[in-house]
């Protein structure tokens, strides 16, 4: 069941209540069958927020221009097919993905459903009647990778294509064990140890700027606007919950008392 280790409760006297949970992208049903405490805040909110609502534009996902076939060795194609095939992608859509994204797919040991974590709490809001925004655009959230090169972003793909099954279930099964346990900030250090090792340290650095620093401030800002005139449940990466500049010390910051809920 997902632990309600990762559901937090910010009360002030001069804001709604926001009821903070961490969420994985993944559809294990060991993280889908939510606890009831988490069920129940949804419930109590007005607004449900999420990192960013679904992208109606295909051409989001898409290279500008140009084919993985013209860039990878037929080795490297080759597994690009293989697990195209294992991801139930269509292969000609997968040639003119973004390196970035198709990484990340291909990072996963077992195909994901659309029933992910955060796209079923967005549905169960819509049962319940809530409104619900994304805290980014489609173009902010996705334009975080998108600053990074292409021959950076192939780069990352690369890697990818050359860990085993073995060594993605290992990863995938700590990642998951480590949400099940509620520890947010073992969650993100696990996560910057494996996504961090698919790239440069340099760059990793870099991204580290882009897809936690900058994307936090700028979360907490949002939704602490929102919490002027609405009760929120904020669903976001349990990432994006840890270390000094995560959401729990930002909303700490900004004068909220925080506790989790059991």
């Amino acid at each position: 069941m997902a632990a309600s280790g990762m559901l937090w409760k910010a009360e002030s006297s001069s804001a709604n209540t926001i009821y903070l949970f961490g969420t994985i992208h993944t559809d294990d049903n060991r993280v889908t069958d939510f606890a009831p405490a988490v069920i129940n805040a949804l419930k109590f909110s007005d607004m449900f927020v999420m990192e960013t609502l679904p992208p109606r534009d295909a051409s989001l996902l898409m290279m500008p221009a140009g084919s993985l076939k013209d860039i990878l060795a037929d080795a490297e194609l080759d597994k690009v097919y293989e697990l195209a095939d294992f991801h139930a992608m269509h292969r000609d859509t997968v040639l003119g993905m973004k390196p970035w994204l198709l990484a990340a797919i291909f990072d996963m040991p077992r195909p994901i459903t659309p029933f992910v974590q955060d796209a079923l709490l967005m549905a169960q809001a819509n049962d319940f009647g809530k409104e619900v925004i994304g805290i980014e655009t489609v173009t902010e959230h996705f334009g975080v990778m998108d600053s990074i090169s292409l021959e950076e972003q192939i780069g990352i793909l690369r890697e990818v294509l050359k860990r085993t099954s073995e060594d993605k279930e290992r990863d995938y099964e700590r990642l998951i064990q480590s949400y099940l346990a509620g520890d947010s900030e073992k969650l993100a250090a696990l996560n910057s140890e494996i996504t961090g090792g698919s790239m440069p340290p340099g760059l990793w650095e870099r991204m580290q700027v882009k897809l936690l620093d900058e994307r936090n401030a700028l979360m907490a800002e949002r939704v602490l606007t929102a919490a002027k005139t609405k009760k929120l449940f904020v669903g976001v990466g349990a990432s994006h919950l840890a270390g000094e500049g995560g959401l729990i010390a930002r909303l700490k910051k900004a004068g909220f008392e925080l506790s989790p809920v059991k």
